[in-house]
């Protein structure tokens, strides 16, 4: 009885179906054919806009800058406040960071091409999050803790900008480096001991010499020179040197040369470095000059001051921001120590110490770089002994010091004595700086450094 129900139900269904070949539901189709049902159903998935991420004003006028390293390749997944790539204008180095959550489609720009300011950088594909297209640039590090990631096979590798500079110079890739610093960050230890274990191989047994039958030498052909000359664009701060040069050389130098005796200051230094190491600062001589130059700087305020272009106003600067060249691997840097006139030496030095440092690293700010009213130069640490320093406009005067010798001199008994020389060249506007004023403010700057204790009565 069962199957007779169930047969009778089989043909009545059938002959329902039959009638029917296509049935559309939306989104949905289903073909019947027979006995035969297949369904096939389709969906839509919304397409995540991609946005051009422009660059955006770093400040300063800068209207370029040339890409130094990506951290970043197409396809990345990038977070809010990655960094993307780090930058280099004329007058320092940035990081540009995300401001999305994404992937990274595109890349505009090769390493050490030029972009230009309000162009596209890199397209973002993000999760319909809509706002500005525009960059976030994230100030260059003031501290050695801080540290830059780059990505490498997914993974995030904690390295300093200089260690990434080792790596690089020794074509060593960080993936293959087991850091050992905190959180896995790779130290310039890890590097270097990566480097010995990579060449400890035992080199084959040099090859026995054979004795050259005695035969007429034969004429040695001259040697073709095959080098060829390249040609390489200004870029950076190279850049930004040839501007500053290009602007001295419409000022007419005046300069004076001198000597100081700094047997007392010699002294008095290796006195307090031990102290001054004990408060983990290392303590040179340049916090002395510096500090000098700034006592005398209060009694002669022209040689801190500034000329207009048009060469009608003087402006005489309240600060004494005193700058230091140094010779980096990126080439000349100023950076200047902010408001000498209120600092002790100690603090000079506890600031001069934070800016090698950076400037060692690449990682030089504009704050540092920009604001200098008065510049010395230490032309002594590579060697040299007397110099014609270069105005760095709009600034007045700057002085460049040589190396210290120990040379024979007479002392007020007429016996000779050794004494610790150290040569100072002064150059100075001669528009509105003369001779006397430069001479005077040099005795006053030497007489500190002569007799330091004389440094105590004008100390604030």
């Amino acid at each position: 009885m069962r199957r007779l129900v169930s047969a009778r139900l089989h043909r009545h269904c059938c002959s329902k179906l039959q009638a029917a070949c296509f049935v559309s539901q939306p989104h949905s189709y289903s073909l019947i054919a027979g006995q035969q049902h297949r369904s096939f159903r389709t969906s839509y998935v919304a397409a995540r806009p991609v946005l051009q991420f422009k660059l955006s004003d770093i400040g300063e006028g800068i209207m370029e800058v040339t890409v130094k390293e990506w951290y970043v390749k197409e396809g990345d997944k990038v977070s809010q406040f990655d960094s993307i790539c780090e930058v280099q204008s004329d007058k320092a180095s940035v990081t540009i960071t995300s401001r999305y959550d994404g992937v990274i489609r595109k890349l505009y720009y090769d390493v050490d091409s030029i972009a230009l300011v309000g162009k596209p950088l890199v397209d973002i594909e993000t999760d319909g999050v809509k706002g500005p297209q525009e960059d976030v640039v994230e100030t260059p590090a003031v501290s050695q803790e801080e540290h830059t990631h780059q990505e490498i096979k997914g993974l995030k590798t904690q390295a300093t900008p200089a260690v990434r500079r080792l790596a690089m110079e020794n074509n060593i890739k960080l993936s293959e480096v087991v850091g050992t610093g905190k959180d896995g960050r790779i130290l310039k230890e890890d590097i270097l001991n990566f480097i010995a274990r990579q060449t400890g191989a035992i080199l084959p047994p040099p090859k026995e010499k054979m004795t050259p039958p005695s035969v007429p030498t034969p004429a040695i052909p001259k040697p073709v020179f095959t080098g060829k000359d390249h040609t390489e664009p200004i870029k950076g701060f190279q850049k930004a040197m040839v501007k500053t040069m290009s602007a001295a050389l419409k000022i007419p130098h005046f300069g004076y040369k001198d000597e100081v005796d700094l047997s007392q200051l010699v002294r008095l230094r290796s006195e307090l470095k031990g102290l001054a190491e004990s408060r983990g600062v290392k303590l040179s001589y340049m916090p002395f000059f510096i500090k000098a130059a700034s006592l005398g700087l209060l009694h002669f305020p022209i040689l801190n001051s500034s000329l207009d272009e048009n060469c009608t106003n003087i402006t005489y600067k309240a600060a004494h921001n005193i700058g230091l060249a140094m010779d980096t691997s990126q080439g000349l840097l100023v950076p200047n120590v902010k408001n000498v006139q209120m600092l002790s030496v100690f603090e000079i030095a506890v600031e001069l110490n934070r800016l090698q440092t950076l400037g060692a690293a690449g990682q030089l700010g504009t704050a540092d770089l920009t604001g200098g009213t008065f510049t010395v130069s230490n032309i002594g640490s590579i060697g040299g002994t007397y110099a014609k320093p270069v105005i760095l406009p709009p600034e007045v005067a700057i002085g460049a010091l040589g190396k210290i010798q120990v040379l024979p001199r007479f002392n007020h008994k007429g016996e000779v004595v050794k004494a610790h020389i150290m040569n100072v060249s002064w150059s100075a506007d001669h528009r509105i700086i003369d001779g006397a004023t430069m001479c005077r403010f040099s005795n006053l700057w030497r007489s500190y450094l002569e007799n330091p204790a004389s440094m105590v009565l004008d100390l604030k």
